[in-house]
């Protein structure tokens, strides 16, 4: 039987593929690559977890923004925010968050993203920091006037509101700027993704998932060498008790390492 790593290549070339690639960026099958690196899964599975997506879109009585919202997260079969381990990885693989209907703001964000996208309503993730959030699309481009909330059961808000859920998350004291509302791009949607998960695998000291997290990092542009380098620093450790033949249980020593880069990483969204 193949290993998680050799089973997964498939799915790493792909995502290669697709980031390097220069044209449209699909955020769906980014974010089921990225639980196929992570799980281990074959190129079917991504067709058949797309077509998960197809028949929720399908369902939707009502394919408006409010609509999609309150189908989503207000049905007796709603997506919910997973307030309870908030931290499970679990909760930002697109594949476990249809299977376990439970994430965090970004992956339960993608699902209304993706669902709206099917529906021909456009909905785009707005980078809000501290907590991801949707916003309708305006015909002239700009900030949306509609946001949802899909992690506080898909709650509509206005700017105003938005801004004070910002304040209560970061602080009153924290200064909110009108950019933060603005529509993210797709390929910054993949990238906080990854962050969240180096975050969760930084804090488990589990330095194999931690690995295929940062080699898919290290395809975007301009992030190659930082991700390798910073591989390399967490590794030091445990390859110089190896070089000087010294055994030790690698847990304590990598969960060292791991806590130093911990303290720098970003707050899970």
């Amino acid at each position: 039987m193949e290993s998680s790593d050799q089973s997964s290549r498939w799915a790493k070339a792909r995502f290669a593929e697709i980031v390097n690639g220069g044209g449209d960026v699909p955020l769906d099958e980014l974010a089921f690559l990225i639980s196929a690196v992570v799980s281990g899964g074959e190129s079917a599975e991504i067709i058949e977890q797309m077509s998960r997506l197809d028949e929720i879109a399908a369902a939707v009585p009502s394919p408006t923004f409010g609509g999609i919202a309150q189908f989503l997260f207000t049905t007796p079969d709603a997506f919910v925010g997973n307030r309870a381990e908030y931290y499970d990885p679990e909760n930002s693989l697109l594949t476990r968050v249809l299977d376990r209907h439970a994430g965090i703001p970004i992956s339960l964000s993608v699902i209304m993203m993706e669902v709206g996208r099917r529906l021909g309503v456009p909905i785009a993730g707005i980078g809000m920091p501290g907590h991801f959030l949707v916003g309708l699309v305006p015909t002239n481009g700009e900030i949306p006037e509609v946001f949802a909330d899909p992690f506080h059961e898909g709650r509509l808000l206005n700017s105003d509101q938005c801004q004070e859920l910002f304040h209560q998350l970061a602080g009153a004291h924290q200064t909110f700027l009108p950019g933060f509302l603005a529509p993210v791009h797709p390929m910054a949607i993949v990238e906080r993704m990854l962050n969240n998960l180096k975050t969760v695998y930084l804090a488990r000291a589990d330095y194999s998932i931690l690995r295929r997290i940062m080699t898919l990092r290290s395809y975007f542009p301009g992030l190659g060498k930082s991700e390798r380098e910073e591989f390399f620093r967490l590794m030091a450790p445990l390859n110089s008790c190896a070089v000087r033949g010294i055994k030790r249980d690698p847990i304590p020593i990598l969960r060292e390492g791991f806590t130093k880069l911990t303290r720098s990483a970003q707050v899970i969204e």
